[in-house]
This record gives structure tokens, sequence and C-alpha cells, in this order.
């Protein structure tokens, strides 16, 4: 059951807003996001929150300062997400210019698992020798991994976002603005985030130690479209920090001044650079940089960020754009298995879904439980076969439904049930024994069934009400596109009646309508739908500007239709 909703917001605050100069209908979206100042909005870099905020990045600076001054071997040992690739590529790159000799490796997670772990420490020993492990967007949780590399005798530098366990590993320094002694305002930052926080603290070390003057140092903003397309792919909330270091990197794009890789991922995505959005970063981009680490190797994926050779870069963004395709085509049909499994699933006595398959690859569940999450409106986890009588899994929920903490109940309850766990309050993987499948499937629905009320259970498409047909133009579009929206910070939707002119499917999946109002038309297109609507309709929709031909038109992008 899907409801449509209209956000409150405050008249005065909104009011305050409009008074001082801004336009009147984004005054009202503000106002309805908690916004109560205009500086709050403000995306200029001197508005970061200042790296000495962020607990032990100082410590890290210092570590790693030294580190560098005695030619250390420092090697980044990356996750096989965007996130983690981009945080990777961070890493390189902003160390290498701060005159570090650093190498990386990215551990296939289908033989190594998740996290720095022993067997991850063993190779990296094995084929990189070096004096200084970084973890970047994984670490917090390995434990044993930074037991082993110190038996080894190296240090392990952790930077990391994910949520901490009671425990933390042994590290050198551990840099994250989760754990519990961090003061640090924003809570959100992605793992690439937190990579480049310390590389301000570094930075500033460095020129403490006179290594360079304010005008001798490297200019790491040059590195922030990488930390845009790392933040929004992760969908981490765009807090105030979080939308400055996004509009940077957006900024950076749209003026040509990206990196070889990203303007590849654009030109093989068929996005214009010029025109970037959160929206190009998180379902174009940073998806084809995703398929890398979901179906191959995701070193791929950071050999495309890191490479300056436009050449290079334009073969590897054609091999992600094929992965990716590929990618498209299991997720297709895994999903039709899933509906298959899920033929008799009562919605109104299930809290949970828990689904698994033989057939299923490990690299796409997460997708999977994804698309089933926005079918049915339930905290899913779908698994696939691991290892040795294994199966991995990998979760997807709904707000108001913390799955880390979830998967932390059920393994409080019963600690033998899942091997290993971690993750955040929307997405999460965990591992368990084949057999204990059912006992998971139970455990898991309990948890549900006691954390989530009924109405929770409800799709609600929150949106900002009416909008007046004056504002139905291109300009007021790229005005709203001058703004940075994303999780936590949604995008404008607007919700109206219309009447229903035509309606026709496209290519079997799509239904293409003409929406009129007050004797306007509108072209309109709801994807993924294929619902016959009668005459009078209510929709929750997108504005968006549509180029055909040379000719900009403005199109609505339905959310949500129903018959008034």
């Amino acid at each position: 059951m899907t409801r449509i909703s209209i956000r409150p917001y405050s008249f005065r605050d909104s009011e305050m807003l409009r008074q001082n100069g801004m336009h009147p209908v984004l005054a009202r979206l503000f106002a309805a996001r908690g916004i109560v100042s205009s500086t709050e909005l403000q995306t200029d870099l001197p508005a970061l929150l200042p790296p000495t905020t962020l607990t032990n990045s100082e410590k890290a600076a210092t570590y790693l300062a030294d580190a560098i001054a005695q030619k250390k071997r420092l090697v980044i040992v990356a996750d096989y997400d965007c996130d983690g690739a981009t945080a990777c590529a961070v890493g390189l790159r902003g160390l290498r210019m701060l005159g570090a000799t650093v190498d990386y490796i990215v551990p296939n997670r289908f033989e190594y698992g998740y996290g720095l772990t022993p067997e991850i420490v063993e190779l990296t020993a094995r084929e990189k020798n070096p004096d200084v492990i970084i973890t970047v967007d994984n670490g917090i949780a390995s434990i044993d991994g930074v037991a082993a590399a110190k038996k080894r005798g190296i240090d392990v530098v952790v930077t990391d976002h994910h949520l901490p366990a009671d425990t933390l590993p042994d590290a050198a320094v551990i840099v994250n603005p989760n754990q519990l002694a961090c003061n640090f305002a924003s809570k959100n930052l992605a793992g690439v985030g937190v990579m480049f926080y310390v590389l301000l603290a570094l930075r500033a070390e460095m020129r403490k130690r006179g290594v360079f003057d304010q005008q001798s140092q490297p200019k790491l903003d040059t590195l922030l479209d990488l930390v845009a397309l790392g933040t929004v792919a992760d969908v981490v909330k765009l807090d105030a920090n979080n939308r400055i270091l996004v509009a940077q990197g957006l900024k950076r794009m749209r003026s040509g001044r990206m990196h070889a890789g990203i303007a590849a991922l654009f030109r093989v995505a068929g996005r214009e650079p010029r025109l970037a959005s959160p929206f190009d970063l998180g379902f174009a981009v940073g998806p084809r940089l995703n398929a890398a680490g979901r179906l191959a190797d995701m070193s791929l994926g950071i050999e495309c960020l890191t490479t300056d050779d436009e050449g290079r870069a334009w073969q590897i963004a054609q091999e992600l754009n094929s992965i990716n395709a590929d990618r498209k085509d299991i997720e297709r049909e895994m999903q039709d298995i899933a509906l298959l499994h899920l033929d008799d699933f009562q919605a109104d006595s299930s809290h949970t879904i828990t689904v698994f398959d033989e057939s299923w690859h490990q690299g796409v569940i997460g997708i999977v439980a994804s698309r089933l999450k926005d079918k049915f409106y339930r905290p899913t986890i779908t698994f696939a076969p691991g290892d040795e009588g294994l199966m991995k899994g990998s979760g997807r929920s709904i707000p108001g439904f913390h799955l880390r903490d979830a998967l932390d109940l059920v393994s409080k309850h019963s600690p033998t049930l899942i091997q290993k766990f971690g993750g955040h309050a929307m997405a999460a993987g965990l591992t368990i024994r084949t057999e204990d499948f059912s006992a998971f499937q139970l455990a898991f629905e309990a948890v549900g069934k006691a954390w989530l009320r009924q109405d929770q259970l409800e799709r609600i498409i929150e949106t900002d009400g009416p909008l007046e047909e004056a504002h139905y133009t291109v300009d007021f579009i790229e005005l709203m596109d001058s703004h940075v929206w994303g999780q936590g910070f949604p995008p404008p939707i607007f919700c109206d009646e219309f009447k229903l002119v035509s309606q026709r499917i496209l290519k079997e999946r799509h239904l293409k309508m003409s929406l009129e109002k007050n004797g306007v038309r509108y072209d309109a297109i709801w994807f993924g739908h294929t619902d016959n609507l009668s005459e009078k309709v209510r929709v929750a929709f997108r504005l968006d500007a549509n180029e055909y031909n040379g000719t900009t038109k403005v199109q609505l992008l339905v959310e949500h239709a129903e018959n008034a």
C-alpha cells in the first residue's frame, strides 16, 4: 500500500528565508527540510567542519607525516564498492601528492570476504611487503586482521565510517566519526570523506613541519570530484557538511575539471558532465563502478579513477559499462526467481522478507534485496551460496528499522546463528550456515514483529504539495538543480490532481502519459509501471528538463500515481 502525503513546514521559517531574498518556493522547500537560515546552505569550502574536530585525525596526521619522512611503504587496503574505490583513489592520489610511497590492494570479495581479515593481511604482506596498512571504508570490525598485521610487525591505520562494535581493533590509529569518543558534528561522512579529512589533517601537519606553506602545498580540492562520487554512491545522509563536499565535486565536474576516469564514466553512461547532478552520480556513474566489485575485480574500477591517461580511462570505462550490462541481466533473472519464491508471500502477516536461491550470484544479491524492499516495503535480506556450507546475505531496510542493530539483536538472542555481520541502518551484510537459514528467517521475522508497527509497513511518498503553474519551467528546474539534494535531504517532489488525456505503455515496462491541468498539458512518464489509470489522477512527481532534438521541454517524472 502506497500513500501520498504532504511534508509539513514552518511558515515562519519559510517567511524568514523568503524575506532574506530566497525564491518563495525554495524557501518553502528548505523550511520543510529543517533549514532555518541560508547559512546552512553554504557550499563554499571554508564552511566545511574543521579536520581538528574529527577525533584522531591529528594523531593520524602525525603518524603518517612521520611514516612519510621515514620513507615507509604504505599500502591501502580498499573495499570493493564505489565508496571504497573512490576512498582508495583519494588516498593514493592525495598521499602521493604529499610525498608518500603508497600502493594499494583490493581483495576479491568472494575469495577473501569483507574487511581486513588475517588472510588479506597475509596476501598484502606477501605481495606488497608494507610497513603500514591503511584501511579505507573498512577496518573498524577487523580485530583479527589488525592483530595478524601486528604479529607481522605491520602497523595499521584504520579509516572507516561503519558503526563500531563494543570492542575496537588494536590499530595504531582509528579515524571514524562513529566511534564513541568522536564529537565530529557530521556522523554521516562516507569512507571517502573520512580519507579526505585525514589528508586535510596530514597536509596541515606537514605545513606545521615546514615541508610546504600555503602557496606551495598540494591542492587537495582537486580530489573533490572523487569525494562527491563516493559520498553520493554510498547513500549516506547529505547533511550540511556532506552537501559542501558534493556541491564542490559537482562544481568541478560541471566545469570540466574532473579526473579522466570520471569523465570517461560520464561519457560511457551517456550523461553530460556540464549538467552533473547527484542523480547522475548515484544512478549512472556509481553503478558502473560498483559493477566491477560485484561481478569482477574492483582494481579495474580503481585503475579507472587513478589513471591520468584519457585513452586508458575510456578503455576501462567501456569494460565497466559492459560488466554493468551483465550485472543488469543477472539482476533481472534473479529478480524473476525471487518473485517466484515470493509467489505466496503474505504481506499482511509478514514484517520482513528473507529469500535464498542456489543459483544466485553473491555480487548482485544486494541490488535484488533493494528491488524487493522497494516492491514489498519490508526489510529484506537475500542470500546466495557461499563456501563450505555457508551462505552470504545482503540486506536493505526501510525507515524505522535499523538493520545492523536488528542483526546484532538476532546474534545476541542466538549467538551461534550468525557467523559474522556488519553494516548500517539501511544496509547490511552477513554470513550464516546453510542449515541455519530457516532458523534465521524466524529470528529475523521475530525482530521485525517486535520493532515494526503496521503503519510503518505502508510506503508513504512525502511530497512538497502542489506547485504553482508559473514554476513548471526550465528556469525553475535549473534553480532547483543549483542546490544539492539527496539522501536525508530529499529532492523536491510535488503532487497535484490532473486530467489524464492519454496513456500508453513504452517498451512493455513504462507508462507514458499526457496530463492536463487548467488547460495546460504536460508530458509525464512513470518508469517501471504499467498501471491503467482513470480519467482523473493524483500524481506525485519530480520536474525534469527533457532535451530532445535541440529543444528542452518540461516533463513530469512520476513517483506515484493513483486514481483521484
